[in-house]
C-alpha cells in the first residue's frame, strides 16, 4: 500500500516489508520490521534467530499478535525478546499471563517503560545464554485479599502457584509447580512445611517467574485467582524476599495495598554471560 510522503515525514519509524536479512541490514537505521507472532515462529523454526539479533542491534522491529486472536488474548513475548525485538504488541485489555509477563519485565526499572536489552543481545557472534538453577520456597503470604479484592465472603483457601516462562534451543518452555492450599487464613498463611521448588532456567536474560495466588474451591475448575505477581529472573536476587502482588490490572491499592508473599531464592549461576 502506498503511503503519502506528507504522512511518513511526521513518523520516526518507518515499516517496511521483510525480504531478506541482506536487503534489511543495508536499509536505513528508522526503516523497521513489523512480523506477527506466527512469523517470529516461523524464522525460529527456520534457525534465523541470530541474523534477527544482528539486524535488532542496529534497527527496530515489532512483534504483535496473530489476526486470529479474535478474542483479543496475548501471545508470550519471550520468545521475541530473546532475538532482540525491541517492541512486542500485546492487548494490553485483556489481562492474561502474557501481560502479567510483560508487566513484570517493565517495572524493573520503575515502569518508565524502557528497559535496555541483555548485553548478550548486543554481540556479534552467537552466545550460548546463561543457565541458571533456581531454588523456590514459599514461606507465607501477608494480608491476602478475596478474589476481585471483595470485602466480603467466605475466609479463602489460598495457594501459591510458580511459573517460570522460558526459551530455550529456539522453543517457548513453560513450568509450573504449586503449593497446598491453606485453608480459612488470608490474612498470615504460612507454607514452610512445603518442599522446596526446583527449577531450571535457560536463558536467565529474558526468562520470568510468575507467582499467582488461588483460591481453592471445593471443584478445581472453580478456583479463583487472588492475584499475582511476575518477576524477571535477572532481577531474582537470593536470600528471603518480599514479593509484591497485584490485582488482574496490575495495580496495587485498596485490599491489594499491603498483600505480599514471602519466599526463600535460592540461585546457582551456571554460565556466565557476557
Amino acid at each position: 500500500m502506498k503511503i503519502a510522503p506528507e504522512l511518513t515525514k511526521l513518523t520516526f519509524l518507518h515499516g517496511t516489508k521483510f525480504h531478506t536479512w541482506e536487503e534489511s541490514m543495508s536499509s536505513l537505521p528508522h526503516h523497521m520490521h513489523s512480523f506477527s507472532e506466527s512469523r517470529v515462529m516461523t524464522l525460529f523454526k527456520r534457525n534465523q534467530q541470530q541474523k534477527w539479533v544482528i539486524y535488532n542491534q542496529t534497527h527496530m522491529s515489532r512483534a504483535f499478535p496473530s489476526g486470529t486472536r479474535i478474542d483479543s488474548s496475548n501471545f508470550s513475548p519471550i520468545l521475541a525478546w530473546s532475538a532482540g525485538c525491541q517492541m512486542a504488541a500485546l492487548n494490553i485489555q485483556t489481562p492474561d499471563e502474557a501481560l502479567f509477563v510483560n508487566g513484570g519485565r517493565f517495572r524493573e526499572n520503575g515502569g518508565v517503560g524502557y528497559v535496555l536489552k541483555p548485553s548478550i543481545l548486543m554481540m556479534k557472534e552467537e552466545i550460548e545464554p546463561r543457565s541458571t538453577h533456581l531454588k523456590v520456597k514459599i514461606l507465607s503470604g501477608s494480608c491476602l485479599p478475596k478474589p476481585k479484592g471483595l470485602s466480603f465472603g467466605e475466609c479463602i483457601n489460598p495457594y501459591v502457584k510458580i511459573t517460570l516462562f522460558d526459551c530455550h534451543d529456539g522453543k517457548e518452555v513453560y513450568s509450573s509447580q504449586a503449593t497446598k492450599a491453606v485453608f480459612n487464613n488470608g490474612f498470615s498463611p504460612i507454607w514452610n512445611f512445603e518442599d522446596t521448588f526446583h527449577l531450571d532456567v535457560k536463558n536467565s536474560s529474558v526468562a520470568v517467574m510468575q507467582f499467582t495466588v488461588w483460591n481453592k474451591n471445593s471443584l478445581p475448575k472453580d478456583d479463583e485467582v487472588i492475584a499475582s505477581a511476575s518477576v524477571p529472573i535477572s532481577c531474582m536476587r537470593q536470600g528471603i524476599r518480599s514479593v509484591q502482588l497485584f490485582d488482574e490490572n496490575m495495580t496495587r491499592s485498596g485490599a491489594f495495598d499491603f498483600a505480599s508473599l514471602l519466599v526463600l531464592v535460592t540461585i546457582e549461576h551456571g554460565q556466565a554471560e557476557i
